[in-house]
């Protein structure tokens, strides 16, 4: 699997993607993530690749033309199934099932807006979809260029340890919510581990996990 991000601001990425899973998974070759400065790719001699927005309104628009050259250069790089995501706070709301659907391409490519926006042409003509991570405004799309390389990777052959854990995480089904894990010590500030859970009885544990699993998600908040 290939990963294309187009960023005005390449050095984001470096500590994120040369820690853990990612990084091993560069190594061993399973995924390849190339980032792409924009500025790179406009016509203007100050490398500028924003502009007020017409109409008027405050902020600073994305164009269309540097992102259009990007993209275009990264395709014409070989014929291999790929899909353009736009990072979008109107684009549709990204889910596990998102993250498995997209895993079956071999490129993906990402563009992360900045500043006010984006010029509506990228969503219409150089975009396969928009993708917003939540109902909440980042500062750009950096961020959500990271949860998709990180959430799809985990669905790719080798990048797991096992790939059943992918299969068995939260939201891999609608509504699922893994169960709840524990660890040593089997007693800390007298808080127990579950006696089932030390039992050895397999059935038994199951049936707990299962149960455990639909129990309905509790957020506690220190006062």
């Amino acid at each position: 699997m290939k990963f294309d991000i187009v960023t005005i601001f390449p050095a984001i990425f470096s500590s994120y993607f040369n820690e853990s899973i990612i990084s091993r998974a560069k190594k061993n070759k399973l995924i390849e993530i190339d980032i792409h400065n924009l500025r790179d790719y406009t016509e203007d001699k100050h490398k500028k690749v924003d502009d007020t927005p017409y109409g008027g309104g405050a902020g600073m628009i994305l164009q269309i033309e540097p992102i259009f050259n990007c993209v275009n250069n990264i395709k014409k790089n070989g014929k291999i199934k790929s899909r353009v995501i736009l990072f979008s706070a109107k684009g549709k709301r990204y889910t596990q099932s998102d993250a498995k659907r997209l895993a079956k391409y071999e490129n993906l490519i990402l563009i992360c807006g900045r500043y006010e926006g984006v010029d509506e042409r990228v969503a219409k003509y150089v975009a396969d979809e928009e993708i917003s991570i939540g109902d909440f405004v980042l500062t750009g799309g950096e961020i959500p260029a990271m949860v998709v390389v990180d959430s799809v990777s985990r669905f790719l052959p080798g990048v797991l340890g096992n790939i059943e854990s992918a299969k068995k995480d939260s939201h891999s089904k609608k509504n699922y919510l893994e169960y709840p894990q524990y660890t040593k010590p089997q007693e800390f500030n007298n808080w127990k581990v579950p006696e089932v859970l030390m039992s050895g009885n397999h059935n038994e544990i199951k049936k707990w996990r299962i149960l455990g699993a639909k129990l309905p998600k509790k957020v506690c908040e220190k006062k």
